[in-house]
């Protein structure tokens, strides 16, 4: 049964995908160019806390982490990243951070910690990041990139593990809305984060 739902579900996300390329609406695909790296870190710049309001951040939410291109890149090589397209532009992104890169970004560290005392084997993909652009928000685009992800990285794992600033109460919500589970919640940085998980039906 797991297979078949497997199965119909990959058909119905490409089928999906192919209907919106052809009628150039968004269509989630997974990075395979320079270009898009680059358009993932101008829409993560536009969405950090220092450049949107007071108001935006607490209705709409915000990045925190700053990526450079280079690690942005070896990490895509390691897994491909996960993008919403409109018209050749990346309108939103999903990061993929195998946990061979737990020690590349420090305020990441505690988080990987924590991670390694629940799963100490490495079986799960980390999601390093998301962010859809203003102007595409409250169409789904959250979720499809999420089911894409959890898809595209089976049958190696079938674990999305990812975090939330507790003040971030938008990603928080949105996330526990499509699925996410908490682990646990831990203080780092002065800040108090959730330990959140997606897993793949068994």
């Amino acid at each position: 049964m797991g297979n078949r739902k497997y199965g119909l579900l990959h058909l119905n996300l490409r089928y999906n995908h192919l209907f919106s390329y052809l009628f150039n609406m968004v269509h989630i695909k997974r990075v395979d160019n320079p270009d898009e790296l680059a358009q993932i870190l101008l829409l993560q710049q536009e969405n950090l806390p220092e450049n949107i309001s007071w108001e935006t951040k607490r209705k709409e939410g915000f990045v925190t982490v700053k990526h450079d291109l280079e690690l942005l890149t070896e990490m895509n090589t390691a897994c491909p990243h996960f993008i919403a397209v409109s018209y050749n532009e990346v309108v939103g992104y999903c990061l993929c951070m195998h946990p061979k890169f737990g020690n590349e970004i420090e305020i990441l560290r505690p988080m990987f910690e924590q991670i390694r005392k629940y799963y100490p084997n490495d079986d799960y993909m980390v999601m390093g990041q998301v962010c859809i652009s203003r102007d595409y928000r409250g169409q789904g685009i959250f979720r499809k990139l999420y089911d894409h992800m959890l898809l595209g990285i089976q049958p190696e794992f079938s674990t999305i593990i990812t975090e939330v600033d507790l003040k971030n109460t938008t990603s928080v919500n949105a996330h526990y809305a499509i699925g996410f589970k908490l682990i646990c919640e831990y203080e780092s940085d002065d800040r108090r984060w959730v330990l959140i998980k997606l897993e793949a039906d068994k």
